[in-house]
């Protein structure tokens, strides 16, 4: 296959939007389209090969497997070596835990489906993941399992279909695409069926420009369409945001334009001479080793900072990413695909020995939770900090219908915040004389009744609590149906723990008491938001009583993690928030009267709700 610079060039202009974008430079809001050029380009320059091959009878799938080992293995190990030794150094548990994951399904190019698994409610903040990125690489060798039996079978059986196959697979694979963003946005961003269309496009490509009746465009055709095809890169990479990163509709137009260029750039052309400079083409053939050490150089410094790293610090990190891809492609990516240096038996005893070592750390440390014993000591139960088993607990009151008749009945309606909040009472309040009844399937206004065991629910509770957020427009309704039934109505604000808690990871246990981290602005604005919908006597402020100078603490007096994950609490954090925000609310002093019999008649009730310290 003839050596095409402009390719490499192409593969820059994919790659380093990608890094800036990630790097949070608001001018690349684009910038993620790079991925789906990326796609397309390795559609192209596989399905080329293969054919030339295939034509020539000397296609062999074991030295195509072979060579796209050699090709992704030993940078990838390195990187995942070396993260591997930052992760150990600065993550607290819960993310080496997750960490242990991602490098266990990276390993087997399993990520992406990972990550359409557990996206989601309880997943661990993206921007701490060192292997997101890694989706893209199991989209990729997902389709090369594939696609080399489909080309092997297909040019034997049905050569002269092969292209018209092709085309029904790229518009069956882009028409789930369109139809699953809106109901299965995860599922439809990582996984093959939905991203097959773009290197489908690129193999297509391929068969048209492998196609030897075809005739060459001419100077001006080739001239228009290969401009166009940059233009509609840089538009989308300077024109589009997150909100567009479906690959869907919006993604034709950048992986057009990469197929523009493959098929029309010739040399002389305008875009043949932007993308054979050699800054490009030397951007382009380090490509690999920039998209793996940049999501792991970004990652690890959001783990290492308390607040978002700065600008400068991100454009810093850029650099080290050329950097360390100069000297990987150099001394990694080049030696490796050298068979006369590294033979086939020793190579292939270095890929299977880094499979198994980063397949077995990795399921060690997710078995591990993350090995705890590097912060914490032996008192820490790991049942106390996991936010699924202390938080899932609470499903055991997940009832139909009140048991007692003398204790004090409370409702508690929400999802996992909810059950917080229960943890919360059982933590710092003598519950023998209160039964608890969790519901995380009844809906955010009280009338109409959803069902049956929703009405029977309400009319046998003395209070009711929603814990999880309200609806604006049932407040006083609902406000009005508790006074009319005398009942007790509660809304339970926010909490949350900040932008990072990994710092403390590298504390001395002596000095981990008392942490706090800056809130965000927005949990600041919600909070006054929330105080400000609900009247006073209904509302329970989780954060005022305990955020100082827009402080919100971490750690308690002993030292133990309030949240692992910034936004539910362990069970040290639900003593914490139940001694400090619940015990001294007016909720609270519904609970220290203890069962109905005992209930004062009135009690106090703060003239307006608290406002946070700090607050602007």
């Amino acid at each position: 296959m003839e050596y095409r610079r402009e390719i490499d060039g192409l593969r820059a202009l994919a790659v380093v939007p990608v890094v800036l974008f990630h790097a949070d430079i608001p001018m690349f809001s684009g910038g993620f389209v790079g991925v789906d050029v990326f796609f397309v380009i390795s559609g192209y320059l596989i399905t080329y090969m293969m054919i030339e091959n295939l034509r020539k009878e000397k296609f062999s799938i074991v030295q195509f497997y072979e060579r796209r080992a050699r090709r992704i293995l030993p940078t990838l190990y390195l990187v995942m070596a070396v993260s591997t030794v930052f992760a150990y150094m600065w993550m607290m548990p819960d993310e080496f835990k997750n960490y242990g994951q991602s490098i266990f399904a990276t390993a087997l190019f399993a990520n992406n489906i990972l990550l359409s698994i557990t996206s989601g409610y309880w997943d661990m903040a993206s921007e701490f993941k060192p292997f997101l990125h890694t989706w893209s690489l199991g989209v990729e060798e997902q389709y090369y399992i594939i696609f080399p039996l489909f080309m092997i079978v297909g040019w034997v059986y049905f050569r002269s279909k092969l292209v018209g196959i092709l085309i029904f697979l790229m518009l069956l694979s882009l028409s789930a695409a369109i139809l699953g963003a809106a109901k299965y946005p995860n599922s439809t961003f990582f996984l093959l069926p939905t991203r097959a269309w773009e290197i489908i496009l690129g193999a297509l490509s391929a068969f048209y420009l492998s196609n030897r009746r075809v005739m060459a465009p001419g100077r001006i055709k080739a001239e228009i369409f290969s401009s166009a095809g940059i233009l509609l890169i840089v538009a989308s990479i300077f024109g589009l945001t997150k909100d567009y990163s479906s690959p869907g509709l919006f993604m034709i137009a950048p992986t057009l334009g990469a197929v523009l260029i493959i098929i029309f750039t010739e040399k002389g052309t305008v875009a043949h001479s932007l993308l054979s400079g050699k800054v490009l083409v030397g951007l382009g053939l380090m490509s690999y080793s920039m998209y793996l050490w940049r999501q792991p150089l970004i990652a690890f410094s959001k783990v290492y900072f308390a607040t978002p790293p700065k600008t400068s610090i991100m454009l810093i990190l850029v650099f080290l990413d050329v950097l360390l891809s100069y000297f990987s492609w150099r001394f990694v990516e080049k030696a490796f695909r050298d068979r006369s240096s590294i033979g086939r038996r020793g190579f292939i005893s270095f890929a299977v020995l880094g499979l198994a070592g980063f397949v077995f750390f990795g399921y060690y440390l997710n078995v591990s939770y993350g090995i705890p014993s590097r912060i914490f000591d032996a008192s820490v139960k790991i049942e106390d900090m996991d936010k699924r088993i202390y938080n899932d607990k609470v499903f055991g009151l997940k009832k139909d219908a009140f048991l007692s008749a003398r204790k004090l009945k409370i409702l508690v309606i929400g999802n996992s915040s909810g059950r917080d909040f229960v943890n919360m009472m059982a933590e710092a309040f003598d519950m023998r004389d209160i039964e608890v009844v969790y519901r995380d399937d009844l809906a955010d206004c009280i009338l109409p009744y959803k069902d049956n065991i929703s009405k029977n629910l309400f009319n046998a509770t003395n209070v009711i609590v929603f814990a999880s957020g309200f609806n604006k427009r049932c407040i006083y309704n609902d406000i009005s149906y508790a006074s009319d039934h005398d009942k007790d109505l509660f809304y339970a604000g926010r909490k949350h723990f900040g932008y990072n808690l990994n710092w403390l990871s590298r504390l001395d246990p002596a000095s981990r008491a008392g942490q706090r981290n800056p809130l965000p602005v927005d949990i600041i604005n919600q909070e006054q938001e929330w105080s400000s919908d609900v009247p006073a006597e209904n509302y329970i402020s989780l954060l005022a009583p305990v955020v100082k100078d827009g402080l919100v603490p971490i750690t308690d007096e002993l030292g133990r993690m309030l949240s692992t994950d910034r936004v539910h609490v362990t069970k040290y954090g639900a003593k914490f928030f139940g001694e400090h925000a619940l015990r001294n609310s007016v909720y609270g002093n519904l609970l220290l009267a203890g069962a109905p019999s005992a209930l004062p008649v009135a009690y106090v009730v703060p003239p307006t709700s608290p406002k946070l310290e700090g607050a602007h």
